[in-house]
């Protein structure tokens, strides 16, 4: 027997809010049947393709330490740049710059959303592609 991830929770202060945050990030929507309102403490997003739902929950508690589970995204259209500009736009804080990190061309970008929940904006496969150089 198996397990698969039913879809991934993230505790939050404003479920509706955060959840609206991260559609734009995500080009997620909500369910057809269950549609997301403000007073809601519970918000599920489901991706376009219906593969991954990400359910914000409200709790008491506010946020202490670094997440133990985050998000890496990895952008669709545009650079790694091109994404980080993107969001910072959108309200997302740069917790730590780590591009180069193992040299020219590598690395990721630390981000918080607005509640200081952390993800990782990562390079696309092209640019990971071309950072290898040329076959030895």
């Amino acid at each position: 027997m198996t397990a698969r991830v039913s879809h991934t929770s993230v505790d939050c202060r404003n479920a509706y809010e955060l959840s609206e945050w991260w559609k734009g990030v995500l080009d997620y929507t909500d369910l057809p049947d269950d549609p997301n309102e403000p007073g809601h403490e519970e918000c599920m997003l489901v991706s376009r393709d219906r593969t991954h739902r990400i359910l914000f929950i409200e709790v008491p508690e506010e946020k202490t330490v670094k997440n133990r589970i985050h998000l890496d995204l990895e952008p669709v259209e545009g650079s790694r740049d091109d994404e980080l500009a993107r969001l910072l736009a959108h309200g997302a804080t740069e917790v730590a710059d780590l591009r180069g990190k193992y040299g020219p061309g590598t690395g990721w970008v630390v981000l918080a959303d607005p509640e200081g929940n952390e993800f990782c904006i990562l390079r696309n496969h092209a640019e990971r592609e071309a950072a290898k150089g040329p076959a030895e």
